[in-house]
Order: structure tokens, then C-alpha cells, then sequence
């Protein structure tokens, strides 16, 4: 076992089970690590995050924001913040993009998917304060000023353009949003349910902006894929296309220059 499966175990014991044992170390995205752990209650995932931010973010998603969802995510056991970390319950299935699912099912997921992402949207209420698309514009100016050696001037002038255009539409009000939702973190259930997870980006922002990834990512070569989960969360309007235009180019920015900082 490694010193970092170890510490997680550590935790694990800690906060739970004394007698829990490990299963499989998971490395996740971005430096995330998770540890799959057996405990006398039922298997559970061990998540040590990389920062205090994002794991204030998770539990209070997990707190806050899950329940709305009725079961469909994982449920929090424990935390600490001394190492930023989590216990939560692990749930069966694999995510959406490494299950080989059946065309039918795989629209039908989708479909759930927007069903759930739109409950999660309505968890708490909406909040006009702080303007967001003041503080998105602001955040672009971060990203572009840290990838201003990788970014060609025309380009920057292209996101700028951009970043105006978002900010005129404001003020929007902001809701509950996951922010990575993917299908990498779209758990495909047995049971043919969809299960939601990894909630360290969630906090309030512009709904719309929760569509981004998956219009750029997902929907362009899948349309049917696009219809089945906007069954499930309704219909865009057209400032929420608007906001998804102009929020895929501050999400292609931010991709961009952290994938040159690797």
C-alpha cells in the first residue's frame, strides 16, 4: 500500500470503521485520490482533496444541495478538515463514458441525467448577489493574464469579446450547480438508474454554465443524446444558449492553460 492509500485508510478508520479494510486506490482527475474501502456497514469511498476550497464545496453540496437528488448520489459519512477530506458511501455502477450501455439505455441515461441535474438546480434559491457574470469576466481576465505566453493576441481578443458579451446579459441569477457535469461523473446504476458524483466544483453559478462541457464535448457528435437530456431538464432558452456560447470560451481558456501547466 502506498503512503497516500495509507493515509486515506488512516482516515477511514478514523472517522469510521477501525476495522475497515482497502479495496482499490482511484486516481481522479486533477490530483483528486479516492480509496474504495470495505467497512461493516457496506463498501465506502475515502476522498482526499487537494485543497480547502474544494472540500468545503463537496460538503456542502453533500449537506445542502444531495438531498434534493433522493438517493441518486453517494451520501456523506464523515469529513475532516485536517486533511481536507471525505467519507461518503460508494455506489455500484460505472460512469456514463466507460459503461457500454445499449443505444436505448444510453439515451435513457441521459435523459435521467438532465432530470437530475435540473433538481439540483432547483436545491436552493436563487441569489442575484454577487453579479456572476461580473465575477465569470473577472475570472477570465485571471485565466487569460496565466496563459497570456500560450494564448495568440487574436485569440485573447476573441475570449474578451466574449467576456463583454456575457457580461452585458447580466445580472442573471444564480443557482445551485455541480460544474463538472460530465459523463465522467455520471454513475450508469444496475438497476438502470443514473447516480450523480463528485460534487468538490459545486457551488452557485449560472445554471446554463452546467450545460457547457456537455455542448461542446458531448452533444456536437451525439444530437440525439442533446434531446434526450434536455427531455429530462427542459427546454433552453435562448439567453441560456447565449450563456453556454460565451462560457465555452472561457471553459476552452481555463482547459488550455491548465493542460500547459501539466
Amino acid at each position: 500500500m502506498t503512503d497516500l492509500a495509507g493515509t486515506l485508510l488512516a482516515i477511514c478508520r478514523r472517522l469510521g470503521d477501525a476495522n475497515a479494510q482497502p479495496l482499490a486506490v482511484h486516481q481522479g482527475h486533477n490530483g483528486t485520490v479516492v480509496l474504495r474501502t470495505a467497512t461493516g456497514t457496506g463498501e465506502v469511498i475515502v476522498k482526499l482533496h487537494r485543497g480547502h476550497e474544494r472540500h468545503r464545496q463537496e460538503v456542502h453540496a453533500y449537506r445542502h444541495w444531495t438531498p434534493a437528488l433522493r438517493g441518486r448520489t453517494p451520501r456523506l459519512i464523515a469529513s475532516t478538515e485536517n486533511p481536507p477530506a471525505i467519507v461518503i458511501t460508494a455506489l455500484p455502477g460505472r460512469p456514463l463514458a466507460e459503461a457500454c450501455l445499449s443505444p436505448q439505455r444510453e439515451v435513457e441515461a441521459h435523459r435521467q441525467a438532465g432530470e437530475l441535474l435540473r433538481q439540483l438546480h432547483a436545491a436552493g434559491p436563487s441569489r442575484t448577489q454577487p453579479d456572476m457574470t461580473t465575477w465569470l469576466v473577472e475570472r477570465g481576465e485571471y485565466w487569460l493574464a496565466l496563459g497570456r505566453a500560450i494564448i495568440p493576441a487574436n485569440r485573447q481578443a476573441e475570449i474578451r469579446a466574449h467576456l463583454t458579451a456575457l457580461s452585458d446579459l447580466g445580472p442573471i441569477p444564480a443557482v445551485p450547480c455541480h460544474l463538472d457535469y460530465m459523463p465522467r461523473n455520471l454513475l450508469a446504476e444496475p438497476s438502470g438508474q443514473v447516480a450523480v458524483i463528485d460534487f468538490e466544483h459545486a457551488r452557485y453559478d449560472l445554471a446554463a454554465r452546467d450545460l457547457v462541457r456537455l455542448a461542446t464535448r458531448t452533444w456536437p457528435s451525439r444530437p440525439d443524446l442533446e434531446h434526450a437530456f434536455l427531455v429530462g431538464y427542459g427546454p433552453l432558452s435562448a439567453l441560456d444558449r447565449q450563456i453556454i456560447e460565451h462560457c465555452s470560451h472561457l471553459d476552452a481558456l481555463t482547459r488550455d492553460v491548465q493542460g500547459a501547466q501539466v
